[in-house]
C-alpha cells in the first residue's frame, strides 16, 4: 500500500469515525499518509520497504536517511498509561486493550505509546474507573456497567438485561445517538468513553445445581455482573459482584453457587467445568457486552485532533478485532465442553418470563428516580423496538431457515 491508497484509507476513517468532524480529524492523518509511503507509518523496516518497493534508484537510499513519517515528524510524544480490568490470561478481553494500544502505536510511528497493565498491577480490575478519574492513570479498558453502585446508568454503556445484540449496540451508539447520550453522562465523572470491544451475546452462567423454576434462585449466591444483580434479587438471588480472576476459587470452595462470565472460550480458560456442572444459556443480561477505552476528560482534551483522531480508529478497530475473536473461537471451545461433560441446558421459559418482569419492574422503579437512567433507557429501548422491525424482516428469517436446514448447507 502506497501513498495513492491514502484515498482508500480515508474512506475507511470517515466510516470508522461516522462523525463530520472526527472525519475531518482523519483526514490530516490520510495527508500525513500521502507525503510518506504507508509502510512508515505503520513502522514497517526501513530495508524491507526498500527492498519490497521495486522504485528504480531505491538501493542507493540507505535505512538511515529514509525520512520518518510525516505525522511522526510533527507530532509530539506521549506515553499513556492504560489500566485493563482483565487478566492476561483472558487473551481477547485483555487482549482487545494490547490490539489498541499496539494500533496507536503503529499509526503514530510510536510517538504516542500506551503501556497496558493487567488488572491488579496498578489497581484492581474494578477501580479502573476511579484510577482514570484521578489520574492515576490516562486511560482504562473496562466494562461500563461494573460500576452501577455509583449509577444505574452505567449499564447502559455494556448491556442490561433484554436490551440490544452486539450489532444494535454499536448501531445504537454510533448513528442512534447512544455515543452521545453515554459521554453526556460520563463527563460527570471526568471520564469519556469510546467503544472498544465486545463479546457478542454471552452464556448464562455455570451452576451446581439445576435451575428449573424461578423460585430455583431464591437465596443462590451468583457471581453476576452489571445491573443483572439487581434483578435477581427481586426473585431472591444474592449477587456477587468478583472480578474475573477471582471467580473460580469463589466457585470451588462453595462461597458462591454459581457464577457467570463471558462465554464458551474464556469460561473454558478460567475452568468453570471443573467445579460447576449445568452450563445455563442465554445470558438474557448480556445479548451482548460492550466494553470502553476511559480516558480521562482533561487527558482528552489536550490531545491534538490529529491525535484524537488516531485514538477513535485504533478503538473502533479494536471493537470490530475482539467481538471477530470471540465467534471464532466459541463454537469449538463449546463442543470442547460439552464432550468433556459439560450439561450444556437452556434457561425454562418459566424462568425468562419471570427475569423479564423482574427487569422492567426495576427499570421503571429506577426511571421514576433517576432522570440520567430515563433518558438512555427511553432512547434505547425505542431503537431496538426498530431494529427488531427489521431483524425479524431480514436477518433472522434467513438465519432461522439456515438453522433449519443446516444439515443440508
Amino acid at each position: 500500500m502506497g501513498w495513492k491508497d491514502a484515498p482508500n484509507v480515508l474512506f475507511i476513517a470517515n466510516t470508522l469515525c461516522h462523525k463530520p468532524a472526527a472525519a475531518a480529524q482523519a483526514a490530516r492523518v490520510v495527508n500525513a499518509f500521502k507525503k510518506q509511503s504507508l509502510e512508515g507509518v505503520f513502522s514497517m523496516q526501513r530495508r524491507k520497504f526498500l527492498h519490497t518497493a521495486g522504485v528504480g534508484g531505491a538501493a542507493a537510499v540507505t535505512a538511515g536517511t529514509l525520512a520518518a513519517p510525516a505525522i511522526a515528524q510533527s507530532m509530539p510524544e506521549l506515553k499513556w498509561r492504560l489500566a485493563s480490568s482483565f487478566p492476561k490470561s483472558l487473551d481477547t478481553i485483555y487482549g482487545a486493550g494490547e490490539y489498541f494500544a499496539k494500533r496507536v502505536a503503529a499509526l503514530t510511528d510510536n510517538k504516542f505509546q500506551i503501556r497496558v497493565f493487567a488488572a491488579g498491577e496498578i489497581v484492581p480490575g474494578l477501580q479502573v474507573v476511579d484510577a482514570v478519574q484521578n489520574e492515576t492513570v490516562e486511560c482504562g479498558h473496562t466494562a461500563s456497567y461494573y460500576y452501577v453502585g455509583k449509577d444505574p446508568t452505567y449499564a447502559f454503556g455494556t448491556a442490561v438485561p433484554f436490551g440490544l445484540n452486539s450489532r444494535m449496540q454499536n448501531a445504537w451508539m454510533f448513528f442512534g445517538g447512544g455515543m452521545e447520550l453515554m459521554n453526556d453522562f460520563y463527563k460527570k465523572a471526568n471520564i469519556y468513553g469510546l467503544p472498544c470491544g465486545n463479546t457478542g451475546a454471552q452464556m448464562g452462567g455455570w451452576f451446581r445445581k439445576e435451575i428449573k423454576a424461578p423460585s430455583d434462585f431464591n437465596g443462590l449466591k451468583f457471581r453476576i455482573g452489571g445491573y443483572a444483580g439487581r434483578v435477581l434479587q427481586k426473585l431472591g438471588c444474592v449477587p456477587q459482584q468478583i472480578a474475573g480472576g477471582d471467580i473460580y476459587p469463589a466457585l470451588e470452595k462453595g462461597t458462591i453457587d454459581a457464577a457467570e462470565w463471558v462465554g464458551p472460550y474464556d469460561d473454558e480458560k478460567l475452568g468453570f467445568q471443573k467445579v460447576a456442572q449445568f452450563y445455563y444459556y442465554p445470558g438474557w443480561w448480556e445479548g451482548s457486552a460492550m466494553l470502553h477505552n476511559f480516558i480521562n476528560v482533561d487527558k482528552w482534551n489536550a490531545l491534538t485532533p490529529t491525535y484524537k483522531s488516531v485514538v477513535r480508529i485504533a478503538s473502533e478497530m479494536a471493537n470490530t478485532w475482539m467481538q471477530s475473536k470471540y465467534d471464532a473461537v466459541n463454537p469449538a471451545a463449546l463442543k470442547r465442553l460439552v464432550a468433556a461433560g459439560t450439561k450444556l441446558t437452556p434457561f425454562s421459559t418459566p424462568v425468562l418470563e419471570a427475569c423479564l418482569n423482574a427487569a422492567l419492574e426495576l427499570y421503571h422503579e429506577v426511571s421514576a428516580t433517576n432522570a440520567d437512567f430515563k433518558k438512555v433507557y427511553d432512547s434505547m429501548t425505542a431503537f431496538r423496538g426498530d431494529q427488531y422491525l427489521w431483524w425479524q424482516v431480514a436477518e433472522y428469517s434467513n438465519d432461522t431457515f439456515l438453522i433449519r436446514n443446516r444439515t443440508k448447507v
